[in-house]
């Protein structure tokens, strides 16, 4: 099928790359870069095969960078390689998609990219290839591991995704620019591009594959401790800022109504104001640059930011004065009051403040 680009990252493949290679030919998918992540030099000989009798396109990395890395090196390849392709499809080396699958994404994708309607300068769509991970073959990590992305994906960005962990995914080639710049060089890297690419607002078309497991997942090179702290480290940054600046808020706010506002009428106002205003100046600064590495020039941002602190600042100062009255150590309630307000400021911050990003169409 000619149009669309197949790109497979590979780490030590075996026979299974090349039957995956050659299955891709007789479907008539003959442009592939394959790109070798650092393989053992025992290996070499299968990329050897692969660039001799299938004409596959091979770009080495002298060591391991990890699967992001090689996504990377592989579409900046297919920009420069093939850049009146429709687009490219990313794929597993290890058996777990079926050529049959990689041609029906293939498919999607370059109907998708050829429709006046939904043409990529219009509206960009990537397709992705979603497993039934209620299947019995389905190994518990796998299964339970989608779940709990999947719940944390909908919950940075307000989009459902049913399987966030799908390495078979179709992009239109206007998107690559986009793609090489999402940071990750490991097993981050998909999903903070899913991430991104849903808060740009790309339409993700998901067709349902084949559930494939070989040897119950064994082969695969995903690090279930070191690669989840990657893949879900942009959430604990987000809770760690936002428990320092939890912490930073109610240290003022104790310190303010018990020494510089003590003696002052509705000192619990005046203290939540202003202890409210430095830990969010404090908040919004960490956010900005290390949990969300917003580069946005402009004011917006913080304009936004801003009208979400305000509207919780008026919130809490309101609640704790209420229920003030009420027999209850006071600096626990408003824990409690700004324990509950934080669900709203984190869907906000997520969907509205800081997603600026736009797509390079």
């Amino acid at each position: 099928m000619q149009g669309v680009t197949v790109l497979i990252p590979s780490l030590n493949p075996d026979e299974n790359l090349l039957e995956l290679t050659r299955n891709l030919h007789k479907l008539g998918l003959c442009d592939i870069v394959i790109v070798n992540d650092g393989s053992d030099p025992s290996r070499l000989h299968i990329f050897d095969t692969l660039a001799n009798e299938y004409h596959c396109t091979i770009v080495t990395h002298t060591r391991n960078e990890g699967k992001g890395a090689a996504l990377k090196t592989g579409i900046a390849a297919i920009k420069e390689l093939y850049p009146n392709s429709a687009g490219f499809i990313t794929a597993d080396a290890d058996g777990q998609h079926s050529p049959e699958d990689i041609l029906h994404i293939a498919r999607v994708l370059f109907e998708t990219a050829s429709s006046p309607g939904m043409s990529v300068s219009a509206s960009p769509a990537i397709a992705l290839g979603v497993r039934d991970f209620n299947q019995e073959n389905v190994p518990p990590k796998s299964r339970y591991g989608n779940k709990i992305t999947s719940a944390v994906f909908f919950f940075a960005t307000g989009r459902r995704c049913s399987d966030t962990q799908t390495g078979l995914r179709g992009f239109p080639l206007g998107l690559a620019d986009e793609l090489l710049q999402i940071t990750g060089k490991r097993f981050e890297y998909e999903t903070n591009m899913l991430i991104k690419l849903a808060r740009s607002g790309v339409k993700f078309i998901e067709i349902q594959i084949e559930t494939i497991y070989n040897n119950g997942n064994r082969e695969t090179h995903f690090r279930p401790f070191k690669d989840s702290i990657l893949i879900y480290g942009q959430f604990f940054k987000f809770v760690l800022s936002s428990l320092l600046s939890a912490v930073l808020d109610i240290a003022l706010f104790t310190l303010f109504r018990k020494t510089v506002f003590a003696s002052v009428a509705k000192s619990l106002i005046f203290s939540t104001v202003s202890a409210r205003i430095l830990s969010g100046i404090f908040n919004y600064t960490i956010n900005k640059n290390a949990v969300f590495k917003n580069n946005e020039k402009s004011v917006t941002p913080a304009l936004k930011y801003f009208a979400l602190f305000l509207s919780q600042m008026l919130l809490s100062s309101l609640f704790v004065d209420i229920t003030s009255q009420f027999k209850i150590n006071i600096t626990l309630l408003k824990i409690f009051i700004d324990t509950l307000l934080f669900v709203l400021s984190f869907a906000v911050q997520k969907l509205f403040v800081f997603n600026n990003q736009k797509v390079k169409r």
